[in-house]
């Protein structure tokens, strides 16, 4: 499949005979006089990692918010492992996202509560039996290597160790999507890095789809550069060639918007090779 953006540059991409886990259908979303989302259209398939990147207010995180059904589109269709979310009352929606793992960019941690507790209250809302509770919530934190503060307030840990707990929180439900708001915003490199590689272990291990809003490019290119060995238990490069045919493996494409539209999307090297302006100001 062959898709072009707004300057003309093509991007090569895989066709999957899988069926999406997200779509998409020419989706618009306006609050008032403004219209936010102006048709968009995208796909997510299983074990997939889609990439939004623009500027601040083109809908990055608008987009996440739609498809974690917390916001309703105002045309167009979403639907997210197999549900029209747009068709789905709040009851059932509050069941859906028991499906979905969301990471805030503010973490959203509670900050009355300990860390354990924060990462055991969506298994508390589910009703999971207190002694399995414990051991998934010490699974998720060890996941995130923050199993040490399990006692610890929000307020006694750093920005990328609050980040660390709501990452936790989200994969403790065990979800088979789940969606990262500027995961690595206001983090030094080191951190940063840190987030990624976590990232990569939940796609790598457990074979996750996620889409993931960022303006950090690096971080796009760390996600479809390398893969997390659970054998090795360590980061690997992966081979351009690999990267190009997938050959099976987990895939990343880019999407970048602009105006509340899709303005490009497509693989690693179809942004690089891509002569567009736009795209050109996301690498420097």
């Amino acid at each position: 499949m062959v898709k072009t953006c707004a300057g003309g540059a093509p991007s090569r991409m895989t066709t999957a005979s899988s069926e999406p886990v997200i779509s998409f259908e020419d989706v618009h979303l306006s609050f008032g006089e403004a219209e936010i989302l102006r048709g968009i259209t995208f796909h997510v398939l299983p074990r997939e990692t889609k990439v939004l990147i623009g500027e601040t207010g083109t809908g990055k995180t608008t987009i996440l918010k739609l498809a974690a059904g917390l916001l309703k589109a105002s045309a167009g269709h979403v639907h997210v492992l197999g549900h029209d979310l747009g068709a789905m009352t709040e009851t059932q929606l509050l069941e859906f996202r028991r499906e979905i793992g969301f990471v805030f960019q503010e973490g959203a941690l509670f900050d009355s509560m300990t860390v354990g507790d924060n990462v055991a209250y969506r298994l508390e809302e589910d009703g999971v039996p207190p002694e399995e509770m414990d051991s998934r919530v010490r699974e998720a934190l060890g996941f995130v290597e923050m199993e040490h503060a399990i006692d610890k307030l929000p307020a006694e840990l750093s920005g990328g160790m609050r980040r660390r707990v709501s990452i936790a929180r989200a994969l403790v439900s065990r979800p088979p999507i789940v969606l990262y708001d500027s995961p690595t915003a206001g983090l030094d490199p080191i951190t940063s890095q840190t987030i990624i590689t976590l990232i990569l272990r939940r796609r790598d291990t457990q074979g996750v789809s996620s889409i993931l809003a960022t303006h950090r490019l690096q971080d796009a290119f760390a996600l479809a550069n390398y893969r997390f060995d659970p054998a090795q238990k360590h980061v690997f490069k992966v081979a351009p060639a690999t990267i190009a045919s997938r050959n099976g493996q987990p895939s990343t494409i880019f999407l970048f918007l602009r105006e509340g539209k899709v303005y490009f999307e497509g693989d690693q090297q179809a942004v690089l090779e891509s002569p567009d302006a736009y795209l050109k100001k996301f690498l420097v």
